[in-house]
């Protein structure tokens, strides 16, 4: 079992940036790949952006391509969520989920998931 505690959202202007973190405890996030999905208001979670094990191989939604950067320590159990020109668009829930890669379709098969975290966006 793993548990996820994702932090970093917040309120923030658009053009701004903001780190969202993903802490895991239970087992060591090394076994899994791991991803970054939101879901705004009235629709359905998205996949954002998603890592590889051994943080070799990254994958984006084409809308956060250029803006958002995943990453992870594993020596730290963590994971990394950078976001840069905030967009009003980008206002949503954050989760992080840990599960296996789907290299043919670019994202994670989640097994586990967060609580999120809250990311809202002023114009």
């Amino acid at each position: 079992q793993v548990q996820l505690v994702e932090s970093g959202g917040g309120l923030v202007q658009a053009g701004g940036s903001l780190r969202l973190s993903c802490a895991a405890s239970g087992r060591t996030l090394s076994g899994y790949a791991m991803g970054w999905f939101h879901q705004a208001p009235g629709k359905e979670r998205e996949f954002v952006a998603a890592i590889s094990k051994s943080g070799g191989s990254t994958f984006y939604a084409d809308s956060v391509k250029g803006r958002f950067t995943i990453s992870r320590d594993n020596a730290k159990n963590t994971v990394y969520l950078q976001i840069n020109s905030l967009k009003p668009e980008d206002t949503a829930h954050y989760y992080c989920a840990a599960g296996g890669m789907n290299y043919e379709l670019g994202h994670v098969t989640p097994n586990y998931w967060g609580q999120g975290t809250q990311v809202t966006v002023s114009s």
